[in-house]
């Protein structure tokens, strides 16, 4: 029972240690599809412990153990805790997890993990084949940056809480830099600074290198009056008073989430890049007001990144989450003939397109966060059911997205055709971690095909 799992990471002993004891390390290793996620994350790798929520209000307590603490060798975690919560998992199994760190010089680094427990290693296998392309991942990204000359910077966020926006500052932080949360309620760590979008104080973002704004409401929903109107008023005023406090304080660099919407909703099966013409729409038509509203800080001189950002792929939010449950009840097909394109994302994709936002100082205006590969909605489905081992044949009639989200919406949304390319990141050599549909979602929903799936991997129980 149990598991021993290694791969070889490009990257120094101590570089790779230190990566593990910063915050959003942990954030950065769970894996989306497992039902569970972070409430606390420890505090020092010593003696610090995490805890995680799991369904029906359970917890798994990780406690480190000073004695197994050997920096930059190996800490230990083993399942602790103390209250109702989580005794359940302390009654039904054992946990001990050995983090093994081995120089194998030139800037090669052996991990392994070592875990002491009773689930069969064949349950655990693909929680660290995730793990470890995730960290190798990172650190290349990071790699990259720092070879580019970006310094650890302060980062400032909106939206941080949500799906993109918790991502990317574990990212972040991870990665060396402070990042500061911009919230609406009270801060409630230094990590956090109170943000009112419609008047915000002067001194928001003193000391801040740079700002990523995500904010805004959810446009999934039916297009009532009531939900455009919150969709257009939480993206453009708040937007233009962001863009009016960068280029009055001076952060060199402002990069806006914005949306393939631009394009309108059907473009047949035209070849869209950042140099197409403007589409159609309610959505192109708040989306050209959203980017026209970061006006102030363009005509002061701030480097202003506009990312229109193609239908992300995650099991924690999104159409994938929707989807996924259909799917894997052997329910799921595809919408109407689909013919329809899906211009798609992988939420480290769109991580990394946003970071280099940051360090590549060339990049601005319009920049495409689509995959290289987009798809129709029949091959979309037609992958999802051979991750997931399902069929993937009954096909979804267009009348049921126009009764959840109205004729506006399912025009606009679910039935929404783009093929939008990503002309500014091909002109850069931009390099995808993971171009191809299947291979991602594979990755994403622990179905990947090898044992290992990272250079050297090696699992027994």
């Amino acid at each position: 029972m149990g598991l021993v799992f290694s791969s070889e990471v490009e990257a120094p002993r101590d570089e790779v240690f230190a990566w593990h004891a910063r915050p959003g390390a942990f954030a950065r290793l769970s894996p989306p599809w497992q039902p569970m996620h972070l409430r606390s994350e420890a505090a020092s790798l010593r003696d610090g412990t995490a805890e995680l929520a799991l369904p029906g209000g359970l917890r798994w307590i990780a406690e480190h153990q000073a004695g197994g603490y050997d920096p930059p060798r190996r800490f230990v975690d083993t399942l602790g805790g103390r209250g109702l919560a989580s005794l359940p998992a302390r009654l039904v199994m054992t946990w001990r997890h050995i983090h093994e760190f081995d120089d194998l010089g030139d800037g090669r680094t052996l991990m392994t993990d070592r875990v002491d427990t009773a689930v069969p290693g064949a349950l655990l296998r693909p929680m660290f084949v995730y793990r470890h392309r995730q960290l190798a991942d990172d650190l290349a990204a990071h790699r990259r940056a720092k070879e580019h000359g970006l310094p650890p910077l302060t980062v400032a966020i909106s939206g941080s809480s949500g799906l993109v926006g918790s991502a990317l500052a574990a990212f972040l932080s991870t990665g060396g830099h402070r990042v500061i949360r911009l919230v609406r309620r009270a801060a409630a760590d230094p990590g956090e600074r109170q943000w009112n979008p419609d008047d915000p104080d002067r001194d928001l973002l003193t000391g801040v290198d740079a700002v990523i704004h995500l904010a805004g409401a959810s446009i999934a929903g039916r297009f009532t009056d009531q939900h455009r109107r919150a969709i257009r008023e939480s993206r453009i005023g708040p937007t233009r008073k962001l863009a009016e406090l960068v280029a009055e304080t001076g952060p060199t660099t402002l990069i806006c989430a914005s949306a393939v919407g631009y394009y309108g909703y059907d473009r047949g099966d035209d070849v869209l890049t950042e140099d197409s013409e403007r589409g159609d729409g309610y959505l192109a038509d708040l989306v050209a007001d959203w980017e026209g509203a970061l006006a102030p800080a363009e005509q002061t001189g701030t480097r202003v990144v506009r990312v229109r950002t193609g239908i992300v792929q995650s099991p924690r939010g999104g159409t994938l989450r929707l989807m996924r449950p259909l799917f894997a009840a052997g329910l799921g097909g595809r919408l109407g003939d689909g013919r329809q394109w899906l211009s798609w994302i992988g939420i480290d994709d769109l991580i990394d397109i946003y970071h280099r936002a940051l360090w590549d100082t060339g990049l601005s205006g319009a920049v495409n966060a689509v995959s290289p590969n987009p798809v129709r909605n029949s091959e979309y489905t037609a992958a999802l059911g051979r991750v997931l081992r399902r069929p993937a044949i009954l096909p979804v009639p267009r009348l049921g997205p126009r009764l959840l989200l109205g004729e506006q919406g399912a025009r606009e949304l679910a039935c929404a055709s783009q093929r939008v390319l990503p002309g500014r990141l091909h002109d850069v050599d931009h390099q995808f971690r993971m171009p191809e549909l299947e291979p991602l979602l594979r990755h994403l929903l622990g179905r990947s095909p090898t044992v290992g799936g990272t250079t050297g991997a090696t699992a027994g129980d």
